[in-house]
């Protein structure tokens, strides 16, 4: 037995619920019902934090994977530039402008190879966890077989 109610919408509501019982196929009373029903219910918050719950997590994990992704991108960075610093001696001031027409060139060649390398989709941090792995593994069979 059903109860009836009578009740007024805005006319933009009016206007969705009866697009979204078209497009559903299924009287509008059907769908304030459900409506209401999911509005009214005791679950109805848990389920939503849970859900937010869910998606947090996930943003978290994406933000934790962009944040060691950065810092093995110092890292190298940081790495790179010591060795370079250690291992190039300085340029005698006659020898400063074909060093830098040179350092032009070999920039440009290093700027092409990256794109190149990130059309492919390669990324340092993938490539570092793929050596670990495979380290891990080797690590893991010297020790099964002492």
């Amino acid at each position: 037995m059903r109860t009836k109610h009578t009740f007024r919408l805005s006319p933009d509501l009016a206007l969705k619920l009866a697009d979204y019982a078209t497009r559903k196929r299924v009287p509008q009373a059907h769908i304030v019902e459900a409506a209401l029903a999911s509005f009214l219910s005791p679950d109805g918050s848990e389920r939503l934090e849970g859900a937010l719950g869910r998606r947090l997590d996930r943003l978290v994990r994406q933000v934790e994977r962009l944040e060691r992704n950065v810092t093995i991108s110092n890292e190298a960075l940081a790495l790179f530039v010591r060795f370079w610093l250690t291992a190039t001696p300085s340029l005698p001031d006659t020898a400063q402008p074909a060093a830098q027409a040179k350092g032009r060139e070999r920039y440009e060649g290093y700027v092409e190879a990256l794109g190149r390398r990130l059309a492919k989709g390669r990324a340092l941090a993938d490539e570092i966890s793929q050596e670990l792995a495979s380290a891990d593994e080797v690590a893991d069979e010297g020790s099964d077989q002492s």
